[in-house]
């Protein structure tokens, strides 16, 4: 129980509605018991009538009779009136408890989904998608069924214990141990039963799982498979997983065959032994007859709270170590600090000091000893070959990660110490591993901006002409509202490359990061979109970041990296002059591109 106290914050802020809960299962349970006492009395009523009728004749005889019929229809409807009254106060039990429960999963979920945004991505690459998503969906249900089932379940039991107890000591003691003798048993042997129940439900969960995340891939990587033939391979895979969902299934069943008529012949034994013993207290004058009928509804009554008992532990089991991996989350705190405060400004330049970084698990650093300047409004470009660490020091800028040695500074400010909501704010940036929403082409490209986008927008527009997409986007039938697909798997490319630049274009960042992104476009189009640069990046700080050279020549600044270090810097012409590097890179591309 002790991950489950977590949840106290939230039984206190629906502390109203689970009072309220109590009250209603303690009526519920109160006018459940009346009409047990009301049958008794029309039985015994019944019982002493018609033994006077054997003394009558007649009109008296007649007389008796419809007294009789009357007064069992005066019982049947206060029993159906009680009836009626538990059913309005079982409604509401469920309409305080179980919303409740459903308000908690609520807020539970959203809490979840706000501390995964708040961790770093550290955290996304020790931990799969997979389990994220279980912790958020399957755990979050699991926790829901103790606060909300397991809880009324629990209360009902403790109610209905309570007051039928009470009720049957008072009438009958004896009678009473005899009856409640076998529920104990009852309840073990189902608890037993749904630990079986809920370990197989365990697998095949973990299964389901399974074969969810195979299907996933394999529809988000059709191209591959259809590409490679490997349709037939790929099915066979795919039935052996759903082969062992169904075995797991099948297993399943043959319990739950077991479990409803072992409940179902428990509960009759129990009757049984309340007539056997009910019959033995009539014949020793300890009980009426109508006693017995009254502690056969008592007996159903006890019945189902102390068969949910069994159910109830087990779902409480299972919420615990469900809160357990969710605690574990929550308590996860991110690397980078990402309060709301701190420096604010951008007003001169952008300066790595000695910066170094290595990844987790690397011995090699990606970056080593870094130092540059990146001066407000200028144009700054990093080249670089593949592994060169060019996107790790946009990653460090971004502050995606903290650099592992030295300092970067906006102004004069630390960047830890700069607000970073709102350093992120300012940047634009599109990234070399384009990801694209399941949506509308206008929507990926308003993706991010506070107010509603449409299709004729033009922003919208403006932003897919600057980044070259435009003529494409009106070739399609829906033109801005065709949707995309999963990743964006109805776009070649280059047209999604495209779209992510368009959706870093409308934000008329101050500063913008290209990363590598003209790599999967044609000359044309990088030459057009590299033209169109020259006037959206008036007063802006433009960072260009690529292995090509014909897309960084124009900038103020170059930086040559290789393996991690500055090899060269300065303007193009600089660098040609110094026969180096770059100009070795350059010569090369330019042949390449003339061949």
């Amino acid at each position: 129980m002790k991950p489950l106290r977590y949840l106290r914050k939230y039984f206190y802020k629906y502390r109203v509605r689970l009072l309220l809960g109590v009250l209603f299962v303690a009526s519920s349970n109160l006018f459940a018991i009346f009409p047990a006492q009301q049958v008794r009395d029309a039985i015994d009523l019944i019982k002493e009538r018609l033994g006077s009728l054997n003394d009558l004749e007649g009109e008296d005889r007649q007389m008796i009779i419809d007294q009789i019929g009357h007064e069992v229809l005066y019982f049947a409807f206060l029993v159906i009136g009680f009836a009626i009254l538990r059913g309005i106060f079982m409604y509401l039990m469920r309409q305080t408890i179980i919303v409740m429960s459903r308000h908690i999963e609520y807020d539970l979920k959203n809490e979840i989904y706000n501390h995964y945004q708040k961790l770093d991505q550290g955290f996304y690459r020790a931990n799969r998608t997979g389990d994220l998503m279980a912790r958020i969906s399957e755990d979050v249900s699991r926790v829901r069924m103790y606060t909300g089932p397991a809880i009324m379940y629990a209360i009902n039991l403790v109610v209905t214990i309570v007051l039928v107890l009470t009720v049957m000591f008072t009438v009958n003691v004896r009678l009473t141990w005899l009856v409640i003798l076998p529920l104990p048993f009852l309840s073990y042997l189902i608890f037993r039963v749904n630990n079986l129940i809920h370990h197989k439900s365990d697998k095949i969960q973990e299964q389901l799982s399974n074969l969810t995340s195979f299907a996933q891939e394999a529809f988000s990587g059709i191209r591959v498979i259809k590409s490679f033939a490997a349709e037939k391979e790929n099915y066979t895979w795919f039935k052996k997983e759903t082969e062992d969902y169904r075995v797991k299934q099948m297993d399943l069943a043959k319990v739950d065959a077991i479990f409803f008529p072992l409940m179902v012949f428990l509960t009759g034994l129990s009757a049984i032994i309340t007539v056997y013993a009910g019959g033995m207290e009539v014949l020793a004058g300890r009980a009426s007859i109508g006693n017995i009928a009254e502690f056969i509804m008592y007996v159903h009554l006890l019945t189902w709270p102390v068969t949910s008992l069994g159910y109830t532990t087990s779902l409480i089991q299972r919420a615990a170590a469900s809160q357990q991996r969710i605690n574990e989350f929550l308590k996860t705190k991110p690397n980078l600090n990402s309060e709301e405060t701190g420096y604010q400004e951008f007003e001169e330049c952008i300066t790595f000091r000695n910066v170094s970084f290595t990844y987790p698990g690397k011995k090699i650093p990606a970056l080593f000893n870094i130092s540059l300047k990146i001066d407000k409004g200028s144009t700054f470009a990093i080249l670089g070959n593949t592994g060169s660490g060019k996107t790790t020091l946009v990653q460090l800028l971004l502050r995606v990660m903290d650099p592992s040695g030295g300092e970067l500074f906006i102004d004069q400010t630390p960047l830890p110490n700069v607000n970073l909501k709102v350093w992120k704010k300012r940047i634009g940036y599109v990234p070399q591993d384009v990801f694209l929403f399941s949506d509308t082409i206008a929507g990926n490209i308003a993706f991010g901006q506070i107010e509603k986008v449409a299709e004729t927008n033009h922003k919208v527009i403006n932003a897919a002409k600057m980044a070259a997409i435009h003529s494409n986007i009106e070739e399609f039938k829906e033109g801005y509202q065709t949707r995309v697909g999963e990743r964006g798997i109805t776009l070649s490319g280059g047209q999604k490359q495209r779209v992510a630049m368009a959706r870093a274009f409308i934000k008329e960042p101050e500063i913008l990061i290209l990363d590598d992104c003209l790599s999967a476009l044609d000359t044309k189009t990088e030459a057009q979109i590299l033209e169109n640069l020259e006037t959206l990046k008036v007063g802006k700080t433009t960072i260009i970041v690529s292995h090509r050279a014909s897309s960084v020549k124009a900038a103020d600044h170059i930086i040559v990296l290789n393996q991690g270090e500055i090899m060269e810097q300065g303007t193009h012409q600089e660098l040609i002059d110094k026969k180096g590097l770059y100009k070795e890179i350059f010569e090369k591309q330019t042949k390449d591109d003339l061949v």
